[in-house]
């Protein structure tokens, strides 16, 4: 997963304003106490950001992926 297909599923799953708020502001504890934005700062892969932060949030595993039936979900690396 590229950082602008993060950024992609972050504006169309949550919303854009919502989720630039979260992932700025929810310190998520699979990635050590950081926040989405301080863990793709720091270079941890953008996908296991996606699923942490996904998963903190209790997101639908159907609704995880957006709206593109095409899209595969990226594997946990983690």
């Amino acid at each position: 997963m590229r950082l602008s297909e993060f950024w992609a599923l972050v504006d169309e799953v949550l919303g854009r304003p919502y989720g630039r708020a979260v992932a700025a502001d929810q310190v998520l504890g699979a990635l050590d106490g950081m926040t989405a934005r301080e863990a793709l700062d720091a270079g941890v892969e953008p996908r296991d950001v996606w699923h942490a932060l996904a998963d903190a949030l209790d997101v639908p595993e159907p609704q995880r992926w957006g709206s593109d039936v095409r899209r595969p979900a990226p594997p946990r690396s983690r």
